[in-house]
């Protein structure tokens, strides 16, 4: 069974640190590698038989906010055989102390060096931390390439979004879980309980998970290229491996595992709250969004069960918000019922709501005036497109009128803030579009000044405009797209920011644009092939780490490697797909359809909406998982 850790058996276990005091003091907010945290799981080594390392490649703060590892963290620690602990990116300071004194790097519960673990598992979120996974594995003493892996070391596992496009990274994993997982890790975990026993070798084991559906291991797969670069084939290396690996999917929400005591940080995390999953997938259908598509269908949590798991995880954790987590907290069919059961529980506890992913409309504005004295902050509108006519394009299915109307009611109650997020660089993009993006702004600064009389403004309204440049994912209807060179994503933003200052409203506008280098690069690791991991090993080997982190991101560091490597990153990037090619991320059965993509970016190509899947199935293939929205009455 589980115990969680007691300040008592913090003090006891003072001496067993990994990090002596003298470096603890040296180092910047040492809380991050201590450990025994309230709710963290202390097990008895002796007792188990799989010893499991979960790590976020990213600083302690944000590993800590990241419900998937709370999920597993939760699921793997309910077994009697299992121990999973947890691990986070030192931060430079800590990292150059522990390659000068050679000290392994540690899970945070036993302080034990990760090289003694039976695997570590990885959660990818997003492309900008491939170096950091080097470091993980570097300071954790294990070869950086699988290749050269003996079975002295950890089972290196890698899971998450960016697993749907593994082979950029596929050199340094053993294997890749495809999907979510709580659904075949049991079944990977006996499997290995099994091997062990039987003192199989990691090969063996190797091959045998990979007969596990959703379990991909790149050394058993091949590559061939053509003379041009693309892809010729991508075969297993015997008849026994699967010839795709399909994603794994949670279908009954409700009775699935969630943790009721999540562990609660010593110093303040990124989100620093309880999280509510209320629902995953999305029935909307953006051509742009990877997570709307690979996360179909939608599958919603009972009510009854919500309520409970709401008030257990209050009451086990003592913070002070909660917040629903979905990608359309607004299409979560109980919303009403789920938001007035947490006004008054959270009302009579004083714990505050949070309430992300909400249409802005006249219930969520109501809603909002509830839940919070948040007047005085911002409302955020995210259409992603200034004009009706890319809107359309992107399928994000809001009008101009629907977006005006959002703002003006919310000016009515008495808020003065809105933020707008934009995409810049979308598919079939022209001057008028980036320039419909500040006339946007002043048509909203415009609402607010013809319907808020003067005695009841409170000030200027601020309009905030933030774009960031559009990287085509995988597994998306636009996975087609070319992008652009920095300089012209560049070009793109003074196009908007020129036109924000021609406007009649410009002292209400604040405009930010994102870095472009940061988005090419992002698009070469997010649509790379197994080439890519050499450069990806050459920037470690050359420093590069938080690249995430833009006071460490060095974009020379990375020209410099593909230089050194042979790759033309232009490759990846600034041409528009042929529909016959094959993508290194082809032999992933998400559910939804290659033939479903091409229709929908042929209907981008046309400017063709397309219906949400609540009002029409489009037949994009996630049926055949038998659940969700699809079977919806």
């Amino acid at each position: 069974m589980q115990n969680f850790c007691t300040q008592n058996e913090r003090i006891k276990e003072m001496t067993k640190l990994a990090l002596s005091d003298e470096i603890l003091m040296k180092i910047d907010k040492p809380a991050r590698y201590i450990g025994n945290e309230l709710n963290s799981v202390c097990k008895n080594k002796g007792e188990v038989s799989i010893r499991f390392a979960m790590c976020f490649p990213d600083v302690y703060e944000i590993g800590m906010s990241h419900l998937g590892i709370q999920i597993l963290y939760d699921m793997f620690n309910k077994r009697d055989d299992v121990w999973c602990e947890r691990v986070y990116s030192p931060w430079p300071d800590l990292h150059k102390i522990m390659k000068e004194e050679n000290i392994p790097l540690f899970c945070l519960e036993s302080q034990e060096p990760v090289k003694n673990m039976d695997f570590l598992g990885i959660t990818i979120q997003y492309e900008m931390c491939y170096t950091n996974i080097l470091q993980i594995l570097d300071l954790s003493q294990i070869p950086l390439l699988a290749a050269d892996r003996d079975d002295t070391v950890p089972i290196v596992i890698g899971g998450g979004p960016c697993t749907y496009n593994p082979e950029p990274i596929a050199d340094f994993f053993d294997l890749f879980y495809m999907g979510e997982g709580e659904v075949v890790y049991d079944r990977m975990l006996d499997l290995y309980q099994e091997m062990k026993r039987a003192g199989r070798s990691r090969r063996e084991f190797l091959h045998e998970a990979a007969k596990i559906p959703g379990i991909y291991v790149p050394s058993l797969y091949q590559v061939e290229y053509k003379e041009d670069g693309t892809i010729a084939s991508f075969t297993a290396v015997d008849e026994e491996i699967p010839a795709t690996v399909t994603k794994q999917l949670v279908m009954d929400m409700t009775d699935a595992v969630y943790p009721e005591k999540p562990v609660v940080p010593f110093i303040k995390a990124t989100q620093d709250r309880v999280v509510l999953e209320i629902q995953r997938g999305c029935i909307r259908g953006c051509r742009f969004c990877q997570a709307g598509m690979v996360y179909r269908p939608v599958r919603e949590k009972n009510i009854e069960r919500l309520k409970a798991l709401a008030t257990q995880m209050i009451e086990a954790t003592g913070y002070e918000e909660i917040s629903l987590s979905s990608l359309s907290s607004s299409d979560y069919s109980s919303l009403e019922e789920l938001v007035n059961f947490l006004i008054d529980e959270c009302r009579e506890r004083r714990v505050n709501i949070s309430l992300p992913s909400l249409r802005i409309d006249a219930f969520s504005l109501d809603v909002m005036s509830k839940v919070q004295d948040i007047k005085k902050s911002s409302l955020t509108f995210a259409p992603e497109a200034g004009s009706q006519r890319l809107r359309d394009v992107i399928n994000k299915g809001l009008t101009e009128e629907v977006i005006l109307n959002g703002a003006q009611m919310a000016f009515e109650g008495g808020w003065n803030k809105v933020k707008f997020y934009f995409m810049l660089g979308l598919p079939t993009e022209t001057e008028a579009d980036m320039r419909a993006i500040a006339e946007l702004a002043n048509e909203t600064a415009a609402r607010y000044y013809d319907t808020v009389p003067k005695e009841k403004r409170n000030g200027r309204c601020q309009i905030t405009i933030s774009t960031s440049f559009f990287v085509p994912k995988p597994f998306t209807p636009f996975q087609w797209a070319r992008m652009y060179p920095p300089e012209d994503y560049i070009g793109r933003a003074k196009v908007v920011n020129d036109t924000v200052k021609e406007q009649l409203n410009k002292k209400s506008i604040k405009y930010n644009w994102h870095e472009a280098d940061v988005t090419v690069l992002e698009g070469v690791l997010a649509r790379g092939d197994r080439k890519i991991g050499q450069a990806i090993l050459k920037v470690y080997e050359k420093g590069g780490i938080f690249d995430a982190w833009s006071e460490y991101f060095d974009y020379q560091r990375w020209l410099d490697a593909f230089a050194e490597c042979g790759i033309d990153p232009d490759f990846y990037t600034m041409r528009e797909r042929s529909m016959d090619e094959i993508f290194p991320w082809d032999f992933i059965d998400t559910g939804v359809t290659k033939e479903f993509l091409k229709r929908e970016w042929n209907n981008a190509m046309k400017e063709t909406v397309t219906p949400n899947c609540r009002m029409r199935c489009s037949g994009c293939g996630v049926k055949k998982f038998g659940g969700g929205v699809c079977y919806e009455n």
